[in-house]
């Protein structure tokens, strides 16, 4: 894995333009989250990330000129997986001693029946399994919180938000989408 300084020591080379505390925290974040894959990975319990940094990791990929930094990790399992996850290490893991959850790593159970099917993508050089752009669309429209409308916004302007996944949403949702579009 790239560590902050080799990415910092390859910036200077290039002659880039770098937001230190945004790719710091991300760095550190991203370092979280690949100690948890590995993990979870290695028990062999299936996982998805869902939530800001999932967000983050698909925008990034269509178009980082409109990422955003998130405070935690959100990991979405089954909930039949627990005491697995339990006895692996894995619970509320604080990054600090600061702000408790916000600084967490969150568990969520699926209300999905059958297997957990995220998309395989990379971030600082390793895989995760992160959830599908419509299902984190549907997600951030469901909860329609400040942060989720920033999450939608971050989404449409990379593009993401494409026709075919605003077939899959529900009247609701696509009036809640067409709002942010109208307000933003």
């Amino acid at each position: 894995m790239l560590t902050f300084a080799q990415f910092l020591a390859d910036a200077v080379r290039k002659r880039e333009a770098v937001n230190t505390l945004f790719e710091e925290r991300l760095f550190d974040l991203v370092g979280i989250l690949h100690k948890i894959a590995h993990t979870l990975t290695d028990e062999g319990i299936p996982y998805e990330l869902i939530g800001g940094l999932a967000v983050l990791i698909h925008v990034e990929e269509a178009n980082p000129e409109h990422s955003t930094l998130t405070r935690d990790i959100d990991l979405m399992v089954r909930r039949a997986d627990l005491e697995h996850i339990r006895e692996a290490g894995i619970d509320m893991l604080p990054r600090g001693s600061a702000n408790g959850g916000r600084n967490a790593v969150n568990l969520t159970f699926t209300a999905k029946e059958g297997p957990i099917t995220p998309e395989r993508k990379y971030i600082l050089g390793e895989e995760v399994f992160v959830a599908p752009v419509a299902d984190l669309v549907t997600m951030r429209l469901s909860s329609y919180r400040d942060k989720d409308r920033v999450h939608i916004r971050s989404m449409d302007a990379a593009a993401l938000i494409t026709p075919e996944v605003e077939s899959e949403l529900t009247p609701v949702l696509l009036e809640r989408l067409r709002h942010i579009r109208e307000t933003e």
